[in-house]
């Protein structure tokens, strides 16, 4: 082979891994290995910096409330109201959602108070507006099921066995009555005196 030709190859080729080396030194000279950054080989066999996301600061919050596992938790910066909520386990049954801004962002230090729903009876004694609850006395003998449960301390199964007694027992004669359904005794006909007629 011709000591000329070669001497090109050898110059081009030369030349060209200088000018790669130099490439690649400028650039790691210019922006340095990223922090906590560490050379990787890539498939080429080249090395490079890999760069690790800088470690995002942590908010701590108190989460106290209607959730299931009320307690402090760390969140990362920018997190919002149901990151927290269910960094806690979620909500519990009697929670009111409606009372929480799940889309907030968190404030380190801050407490998510999840409120629980007001006891219809109590709602009611405050003026709150109760879904379904009845406006006036509550008729015994046509009332549907959704609107005795709205009646304080009677829940669906109770409502369900007034009735049942009412299937079975016709209308009722007067609010007295209530105490033969099972699950209703004197104390509860009397919590209910004055919000259900026959």
């Amino acid at each position: 082979m011709n000591p000329v030709v070669l001497s090109r190859r050898s110059v081009l080729l030369g030349g060209l891994v200088l000018a790669l080396a130099i490439v690649l030194g400028g650039r790691f000279l210019l922006h340095g290995t990223p922090a906590g950054g560490s050379p990787v080989s890539t498939r080429e066999g080249s090395l490079v910096a890999r760069a690790r996301p800088a470690a995002a600061s942590k908010l701590v919050v108190y989460v106290v409330g209607a959730v299931r596992r009320p307690g402090l938790y760390r969140l990362d910066d920018g997190s919002r109201i149901a990151d927290a909520i269910a960094r806690a386990g979620g909500v519990t049954r009697n929670a009111d959602p409606a009372a929480i801004n799940f889309a907030a962002n968190v404030a380190d230090g801050e407490q998510v108070l999840v409120p629980a729903r007001l006891p219809r009876a109590v709602a009611a004694a405050q003026g709150v507006p109760v879904p379904g609850a009845p406006t006036g006395p509550v008729q015994l003998s046509s009332a549907t099921a959704e609107q005795l449960d709205a009646l304080p301390g009677i829940g669906p199964a109770t409502a369900q066995k007034i009735l049942d007694y009412r299937a079975a027992h016709g209308a009722f004669g007067s609010v007295d009555e209530l105490d033969e359904v099972p699950g209703i005794g004197p104390a509860k006909v009397e919590q209910l005196r004055g919000l259900v007629i026959p």
